[in-house]
């Protein structure tokens, strides 16, 4: 079971010599928008969708531990849970609308869980699934796979299966951050077993479910996890993959501010 750990409210800068774990995009005032990237990938992963959206909103995107310039930080759920608060209370005024995809989306359940007064809307993309039983032996074997498949050859064909699906230059910015498959390896293993169901009961609050019509995982499990869960609106999207944010930015950046602006204030 995960346990996870509200962050204090009291926030210091980065240390001297260290980069941030963030990036934060479009006018100061506006209201915010934290972004949670999936495992391998990096905060970077968000620049697509963060172009569609920065002119009206404060996106705020987070590097997780084991992945962008957290590389070295082992990913455990109590550790994301208090970085990613301490960025909305850093950078967000406190309360944000909170985004993420896949593992993004897990660590996006947990905080709105620990803390639903920091989430104004919790938006989850490819995250339907809770990883127990056979579907944690699932996360599992995926996640040692990571760990133990030489990097490289690993990468060679994801980028190669990316650039043919999105293009050079999107792929480029991307993966700008990096690419973390021993970090987002450690990190799929340590969502199984947990019960993020509950996490959502706990918050509460207004939620945009996101998935790929083609994410023949999660869309077929969205209903089952959904189940009885108020306050859930969904889109799938026709033809989309696992990464829907970045087969149909311009759509989930629709679906997204329509979502916000009926959020309560």
């Amino acid at each position: 079971m995960i346990v996870v750990a509200v962050a204090p409210a009291s926030v210091a800068a980065p240390a001297p010599g260290r980069r941030a774990s963030w990036d934060a995009d479009g006018p100061a005032d506006a209201r915010p928008i934290v972004l949670l990237h999936g495992a391998i990938l990096s905060r970077t992963m968000w620049r697509p969708l963060v172009a569609l959206l920065q002119d009206r909103y404060r996106c705020i995107s987070v590097d997780l531990p084991g992945h962008g310039v957290l590389a070295g930080e082992p990913f455990t759920m109590d550790a994301a849970v208090a970085q990613v608060s301490e960025i909305i209370d850093r950078e967000a005024g406190g309360r944000a609308l909170v985004m993420g995809l896949s593992l993004g989306g897990y660590v996006a359940m947990a905080v709105a869980g620990a803390a639903p007064a920091r989430v104004r809307g919790l938006v989850v993309a490819g995250a339907t699934l809770e990883p127990r039983g056979i579907w944690a032996l699932a996360f599992l074997a995926f996640g040692l796979a990571l760990r133990i498949l030489p990097e490289r050859l690993i990468r060679a064909v994801d980028v190669e299966l990316m650039r043919r699906l999105y293009g050079r230059a999107v792929v480029d910015e991307v993966l700008a951050g990096g690419y973390f498959a021993r970090g987002g390896g450690v990190a799929v293993t340590r969502l199984a077993g947990g019960r993020f169901r509950a996490l959502l009961q706990a918050y509460g609050g207004a939620i945009l479910v996101i998935n790929g019509g083609r994410d023949f995982v999660f869309s077929r499990t969205e209903h089952h996890f959904l189940d009885g869960l108020p306050r859930v609106r969904t889109l799938e999207l026709a033809g989309a993959s696992h990464l829907s944010t970045l087969d149909r930015p311009a759509e989930v950046a629709a679906a997204v501010q329509a979502f916000e602006e009926a959020l309560d204030p």
